[in-house]
């Protein structure tokens, strides 16, 4: 039998450990979270906007 099976299974990188977080903790990573997800939407939307004028001159 290996120790490694032994040990609590880690978490992955970049994922913190919630349960080892406080409430304040938790609350800061929430909006550290929704800054982030608001930062992927605006990305998107650029996207988006680029493909639509992409798509505007080869429908010509």
């Amino acid at each position: 039998m290996d120790t490694d099976d032994l040990e609590p299974p880690q978490t992955p990188p970049g994922k913190p450990d919630l349960q080892m977080m406080s409430l304040e903790q938790l609350g800061d990573y929430i909006a550290e979270m929704e800054a982030e997800i608001a930062r992927v939407r605006e990305v998107i939307a650029t996207k988006q906007d680029a493909r639509g004028a992409a798509d505007a001159v080869f429908k010509v």
